[in-house]
C-alpha cells in the first residue's frame, strides 16, 4: 500500500470514529437538553401542585376567599404548563395529570357553589334561632373543615331534619371535600412521579454519554496511535535511510545505502537513486514531490530575498532623496535672492563694458561672472525642481507623443545634430501622468545619452505594453557606466561629468517614483547603457 493510501486510510478511520463520537455526543447533548427541559417542566408542575394543595387546605381550614382566587390561579397555571409540555412531550402521565386537574377544578367549583348555598341557607335560619346566636360564629368558621359535625350540631340544637337544605348542603359538602382531597393527593402523587421519571431519564442520558465517551475516545486514541505506528514503522524508517543517503551522496559517498526488502514507492525511489546517482527527484511520487517543492521553495526564497534587497535599496534611496531634497530646498531658497542680485548686477555691467575705454581684462571678468551666474541659477533651479514636493497633475497622456515631441525639440535646438535616433512603438499608448514632468524625464535621459556618446552615436527608444503597465527602454551606444558607479547614479550631486550638477538622474528618479513607477539601469562599460522605466497604466 502506498504512503498516500496509508495516510488516507488512517485519516478516514480516525475521521469516522471522530464523526461517530461527535454525532453521539451531539445526539446525547440534544437528548439531555430535552430531558432537562422536561425535568424543569415536571419540577414546576410538582411545585405548583404542592402550592395548589396548600391554598386548597387553607381555604377549607379558614374559609378565606383570597385562597379561592389563588386555587384558581394555580389550576390555570398547571393547565397551561401541561398544554405547553404536551406539544413536545406527549406522555400518558401528562394526559393523566391533565384529567385529574380538570376533575379537581370541577370539584372545587362545585364546593364553591355549595359554600355559597350554605351561607345563604344559614343566613335564612339565623333570625328564627336567635337564642342560639352564640353558636353562629362557631358553625360559620368550622363548617368547611367539619361539615358533618356541624350538621349533627344543627340537628340537635336547631332541631333541623335531615331533609333540610342546610343539612343536605353540609352532607354534600363533606362528600365533595373528601373527593377533592383524594383528587389533590392523586395530583401530587402524579406530579412527583413525573418529576422522579424526568430525573431518572436525565441521569440515564448523562450515564449513556459518559459510557459512549469512555468507549469511543480510547478507541479513537487506539486507532490514531495504531495508524501513526503503522506509518512510522513502514515508511518513516525508510525515509530516514533515504535522508541519510541524500546527505552522504551530497558529500560524494554512495556506498552506505541499505535497501529494504519490502518494495513500495520509497524503496523504488531508493533503488532508482542508487542506479542514477545524479537525479534523486525524477521519481514522481510523494518523496519526489516533496523534494521538488523544497527546491522550488529555495528558489522562491532566493528570489524573494533578492527582491527584498532591491526594495530595501529603493527605500534607502527614497529616504536619501527626501533628506537631501529638504536640505536642497532650504539651500536653494537661501541662494536665490542674492543670486538674482548678482545676476542683475552682472547684466548692468555687461551693458557698460561695451565702451571702448573699458580694459579687456574687465570685459573678460564681467562676462565670466555673467556666465557663471547663469550656471549657478540653473543649479539652483535644478535644486528647486528636485526638492519640489508638489504631486504630479495626472491626466491621460500619450507616451509616444511625449517622446516624439521631446526628440523634435532637441533636434530643432541642435542637440541631436550628429545623433541617430529611433523610436519603436505603436501610435497610441496612454497612461495617467503629468506631461510636463515626463518631458523633464526624457529630456534628462536623452541629454545624458548625448553626453555619454559625445554627440555621436545611436539613441534607441522602445515602448512595450504589458498587462497593467507600460515599459520604456532608452538605450545609447555611449561609454557606459562603471560597475562601481552604477549603484550611485541616482544619488543627488553624484556625477562623472566635469560640469554636471549630479541632479538630473535624481530628478528623474523622483518623478518616476511620484508616478508609482520604477526605473532600472543596465550598462556595459564602453558599449552602452539602457534605462528601463515601468509606469502603471
Amino acid at each position: 500500500m502506498s504512503l498516500k493510501k496509508k495516510i488516507i486510510l488512517g485519516f478516514l478511520i480516525s475521521s469516522i470514529i471522530i464523526a461517530i463520537l461527535a454525532i453521539s455526543a451531539y445526539t446525547n447533548f440534544v437528548e439531555i437538553k430535552k430531558e432537562i427541559r422536561y425535568l424543569e417542566l415536571s419540577d414546576t408542575i410538582r411545585s405548583k401542585s404542592l402550592q395548589l394543595r396548600r391554598h386548597e387546605k387553607n381555604f377549607l381550614l379558614y374559609g378565606d376567599l383570597k385562597e379561592v382566587e389563588s386555587v384558581h390561579t394555580y389550576i390555570k397555571d398547571i393547565k397551561q404548563i401541561i398544554k405547553q409540555g404536551r406539544v413536545v412531550y406527549n406522555t400518558g402521565k401528562l394526559l393523566s395529570l391533565e384529567n385529574k386537574i380538570d376533575e379537581f377544578s370541577q370539584r372545587f367549583n362545585h364546593i364553591e357553589i355549595i359554600f355559597w348555598e350554605f351561607q345563604k341557607e344559614f343566613s335564612r335560619l339565623k333570625p328564627f334561632y336567635k337564642q342560639y346566636a352564640a353558636f353562629f360564629p362557631l358553625i360559620e368558621s368550622t363548617f368547611l373543615e367539619r361539615p358533618l359535625v356541624n350538621a349533627e350540631l344543627l340537628k340537635k340544637i336547631f332541631l333541623l331534619r335531615s331533609s333540610d337544605p342546610t343539612i343536605r348542603s353540609l352532607q354534600e359538602l363533606d362528600t365533595e371535600i373528601n373527593a377533592l382531597r383524594k383528587n389533590g393527593e392523586e395530583i401530587v402523587a402524579i406530579s412527583k412521579d413525573i418529576d422522579k421519571s424526568a430525573r431518572e431519564k436525565v441521569e440515564r442520558s448523562i450515564g449513556f454519554s459518559q459510557t459512549a465517551a469512555l468507549i469511543l475516545f480510547p478507541l479513537f486514541l487506539l486507532v490514531g496511535l495504531g495508524t501513526l505506528f503503522a506509518i512510522s514503522h513502514s515508511v518513516v524508517k525508510r525515509l530516514k535511510i533515504l535522508t541519510s543517503a541524500v546527505e552522504k551522496t551530497g558529500k560524494g559517498d554512495f556506498s552506505s545505502l541499505i535497501t529494504p526488502q519490502k518494495r513500495d514507492e520509497v524503496s523504488m525511489l531508493i533503488n532508482t537513486f542508487l542506479k542514477m546517482k545524479q537525479d534523486l527527484i525524477t521519481e514522481e511520487d510523494e518523496i519526489g514531490i516533496l523534494i521538488n517543492a523544497f527546491i522550488k521553495m529555495e528558489h522562491d526564497l532566493a528570489a524573494r530575498d533578492e527582491e527584498l534587497k532591491k526594495k530595501n535599496e529603493e527605500l534607502l534611496q527614497s529616504r536619501k532623496l527626501a533628506s537631501i531634497g529638504t536640505l536642497a530646498s532650504g539651500v536653494a531658497h537661501e541662494l536665490n535672492n542674492p543670486l538674482n542680485n548678482i545676476y542683475l548686477a552682472a547684466q548692468i555691467l555687461s551693458k557698460e563694458i561695451d565702451q571702448e575705454t573699458c580694459p579687456p581684462i574687465i570685459k573678460e571678468t564681467v562676462r565670466d561672472i555673467f556666465s557663471q551666474t547663469l550656471r549657478v541659477k540653473r543649479i539652483v533651479s535644478d535644486l528647486l525642481e528636485f526638492a519640489r514636493e508638489k504631486p504630479p497633475e495626472l491626466k491621460k497622456v500619450n507616451i509616444p507623443g511625449v517622446i516624439s515631441d521631446v526628440l523634435n525639440q532637441m533636434t530643432a535646438s541642435g542637440e541631436l545634430a550628429d545623433v541617430k535616433y529611433n523610436l519603436k512603438t505603436i501610435k497610441e499608448i496612454e497612461v495617467s501622468a503629468d506631461r510636463h514632468l515626463l518631458e523633464q524625464v526624457f529630456i534628462n535621459l536623452f541629454s545624458n545619452a548625448v553626453d555619454a556618446m559625445e554627440g555621436k552615436g545611436l539613441l534607441d527608444t522602445e515602448i512595450n505594453t504589458m498587462n497593467d503597465s507600460v515599459q520604456i527602454k532608452v538605450s545609447d551606444t555611449g561609454k557606459g557606466i562603471l560597475p562601481e558607479d552604477i549603484t550611485r547614479i541616482f544619488d543627488p550631486f553624484f556625477t562623472t561629468k566635469e560640469k554636471g550638477t549630479g541632479l538630473g538622474l535624481a530628478i528623474v528618479y523622483s518623478i518616476i517614483e511620484k508616478h508609482k513607477g520604477k526605473i532600472e539601469v543596465e550598462s556595459e562599460p564602453y558599449k552602452g547603457t539602457t534605462f528601463t522605466i515601468t509606469l502603471p497604466r
